[in-house]
């Protein structure tokens, strides 16, 4: 596939109207593009960088998750397409509960993923709320405490390769990944200024109550459904630890560029693992 193709499904996947796109259609139009016949070419074209190659690297970066985000066809304010490395274990980190400033929508390329969907509940697990902004694209994270929360676990899914969901920008959700993954993941145009994230108590981080909706997609049930990581502050990270009377958490730090390098070859290897 060639990018300009592929930056016309994008356009036309999503809508060109005043209206946001619905999670379903960033949902199909993200699973297209994925599909190996079509992502193969599309990352082997990108690989030999020239194409965009320094705006792409500039807006690439190991997330303090422990996943690496590459740019793949930048097209903001409407769209954003990136690949997602997720390591594994060994680098991983856990995602706090957030939602998003705009409708999402992933899929997987390679390996899974597990999606956990909450909500507000007087019932549920004691968390501290935060309100994140960030400094601009590819600019810094902030956060500012709001209060304290309660939060139920709706229910758990796994998603392996082939598998795609969408999501609503403010669905409540987080995404653990415990084996070496591949994700294309889309963002669209933005509907807010700022995310959600809660930060569960310490002593309440497992979770109970979980029902496996067996077959379903979230993105496809009325738009309560969210997924796949953009990328949240973890539990482990440095300031990570909720205090008792409620300080402040710290500020996520800085986000680190990938090399040119390190974009390419990561490029390089997926393309390889999709035989082209």
């Amino acid at each position: 596939m060639q990018v300009e193709e592929a930056r016309r499904l994008l356009v036309e996947g999503l809508g060109a109207g005043p209206e946001p796109p619905s999670p379903e259609s960033a949902r199909r139009v993200t699973a297209q593009l994925a599909h190996p016949g079509t992502l193969g070419p599309l990352v082997r074209r990108l690989s030999v960088g020239d194409l965009e190659l320094a705006e792409c690297v500039r807006l690439s970066y190991r997330h303090v998750l422990g996943f690496d985000k590459l740019l793949l066809l930048p097209g903001a304010p409407r769209f954003m397409l990136r690949i997602h490395f997720w390591h594994g274990a060994a680098g991983a980190v856990s995602e706090d509960i957030h939602n998003h400033r705009c409708a999402i929508a992933s899929a997987v390329v390679r390996g899974r993923v597990r999606m956990e969907c909450y909500e507000p509940a007087a019932d549920g697990v004691p968390a501290v709320a935060y309100r994140e902004t960030i400094d601009g694209p590819g600019g810094a994270w902030r956060l500012r405490r709001v209060g304290d929360a309660r939060l139920r676990l709706l229910h758990t899914e796994q998603y392996g390769a082939g598998r795609s969901y969408g999501l609503a920008a403010r669905t409540l959700h987080r995404v653990v990944s415990e084996e070496p993954t591949v994700t294309l993941f889309l963002e669209t145009a933005p509907q807010r200024s700022v995310t959600d994230v809660y930060v569960r108590s310490r002593g309440h981080v497992r979770d109970c109550g979980s029902v496996r909706i067996s077959g379903s997609d979230p993105g496809r049930t009325g738009g309560n459904g969210r997924a796949a990581g953009t990328g949240r502050s973890g539990e482990a990270r440095a300031g990570g630890e909720v205090r008792a009377g409620g300080a402040e958490r710290a500020d996520p730090p800085p986000k680190t560029p990938l090399p040119p390098a390190v974009y390419l070859a990561e490029l390089d290897a997926l393309a390889a693992s999709l035989g082209y």
